[in-house]
């Protein structure tokens, strides 16, 4: 096979197609020439660790949106490798919520594994993408050398994530607030807010999450100031929920139900933008944060040329499996084991995935939405089966676990889909485990 295919992106979702390729080639298939573009000097994406905020050493934008001491907010038993289990990697089962070094340490391991890091070139960063002539002409630059060149492909796999492009407002006042305003994105080290009474704009994932890490970390207390609804959990005595804030004076933060408070830092938790200004605006995927994400027939392959798939588009329950089965079907397409329909087909299944993920009516139906997105791709490959089902009851039982105290859900344990094995409670329970790094973790 002569196809030339570039993968952009060594996260998790590019780390997963060349793990998909290199399965096949262990079967002794013919593959395709791979060249995987990674913007950072190490694989992993947003498992990659940087004290950097803003720019890197090259001015390029940080990629990173991770933060010192993040612990999975899922159980492990989600977002288990099918081909790779926790207890391969360890030699041991560990406890269901992994800290980032953990994590990041069973992501490499699968790919150290498969021994596929020589198709990676490092420190490039795509600068333009475009089709000439029924080819794709991929522009990056080497970092180090300030050197940028194009190369042709017959296919390009855009894998760059959606978390790494902040959105951000603003409201009056910031410009006069005497303290720190900052992104979700630029968020390091909880350590920062010690002491301190803060303002969190937002209700994702990552407001529940940063203002657990200051809680836990020391600061005064936690507002968060929700658009619509509050998230509504337990939360402890110092935590506050409030409505949206219409502006800021001096230090006082003021909310439009007519209460206020004084705050001495504000971040704002208002998530990400899905960013592709190196895509000539033909092959530009504008979708909003979904499960159904526009223009992407299977969830993965650009409607209106399916010589390009985007991965890891969707809003997520599920994370690294999911990924595996859109990476496995990918391959799949491009070596001619699946036939991608014509347009109007392609466009029925993107509109048919919209209604259905729009007829659910709770998170519960969406987790199950997933599920069985991830069940349809896999039963067209040969990537290997594994119980989503179970996995899905995980992620029900994590849901009752947050209900019933959000400050204690990561002590509870799970099942491991793959080897059936029940995780062991960790040794220290999240709120007094201020040692994250690997070494503690693994003592259980």
């Amino acid at each position: 096979m002569t196809k030339r295919i570039a993968i952009l992106g060594a996260g998790p979702s590019g780390l997963a197609q060349l793990r998909a390729f290199q399965s096949a080639k262990e079967k002794g298939e013919d593959i395709p020439e791979i060249v995987c573009f990674e913007k950072q000097d190490d694989w992993g994406g947003l498992w990659n660790y940087t004290w950097r905020t803003g720019v890197d050493q090259y001015g390029e934008p940080v990629h990173g949106s991770m933060y010192r001491y993040l612990w999975s907010n899922g159980p492990k038993e989600g977002l288990e490798f099918a081909d790779y289990s926790f207890e391969e990697h360890f030699g041991k089962q560990i406890a269901s919520y992994p800290p980032r070094e953990v994590l990041f340490d069973y992501i490499k391991g699968r790919v150290e594994k498969a021994g596929v890091r020589d198709l990676i070139r490092f420190e490039t960063v795509v600068r333009h993408v475009e089709k000439i002539d029924g080819k794709f002409h991929v522009t990056v630059c080497d970092l180090p050398n300030d050197r940028e060149y194009t190369e042709e492909f017959d296919h390009v796999i855009c894998a760059t994530g959606h978390f790494s492009t902040p959105n951000v407002p603003e409201f009056k006042g910031f410009d006069k607030f005497p303290g720190r305003v900052l992104h979700a994105h630029d968020f390091r080290d909880a350590v920062e807010f010690k002491d301190q009474d803060i303002l969190i704009i937002g209700t994702s994932y990552s407001a529940e999450d940063i203002g657990s890490q200051c809680w836990k970390y020391g600061c005064k207390s936690v507002t968060v100031s929700h658009r619509t609804a509050p998230m509504g959990f337990k939360w402890p005595d110092n935590w506050q929920e409030v409505p949206l804030l219409t502006h800021v004076d001096g230090n006082t933060a003021h909310f439009k139900d007519g209460t206020s408070k004084d705050i001495d830092a504000i971040l704002l938790c208002t998530g990400y933008q899905h960013h592709f200004p190196f895509m000539e605006d033909a092959l530009r995927l504008r979708t909003a944060n979904r499960l159904a994400t526009a223009d992407l027939y299977k969830g993965v392959a650009w409607v209106h040329d399916p010589d390009l798939f985007y991965l890891g588009m969707q809003d997520q329950w599920f994370t690294f499996n999911m990924f595996d089965a859109q990476a496995w079907w990918v391959r799949d397409a491009i070596m001619g084991k699946i036939q991608i329909p014509g347009k109007a087909e392609m466009e029925k299944d993107v509109a048919d995935r919209v209604a259905r993920e729009d007829a659910g009516e709770d998170d519960y139906a969406a987790i199950e939405y997933q599920a069985e997105y991830i069940k349809e791709l896999i039963s067209e490959t040969d990537y290997p089966s594994f119980d989503v089902d179970g996995a899905t009851e995980a992620f029900f039982a994590w849901k009752g676990h947050k209900k019933e105290d959000i400050m204690t859900f990561r002590n509870n344990s799970y099942k491991s889909v793959i080897t059936g094995t029940m995780a062991p409670k960790h040794h220290t329970p999240w709120k007094d485990a201020l040692d994250d790094s690997l070494e503690v973790y693994l003592q259980n």
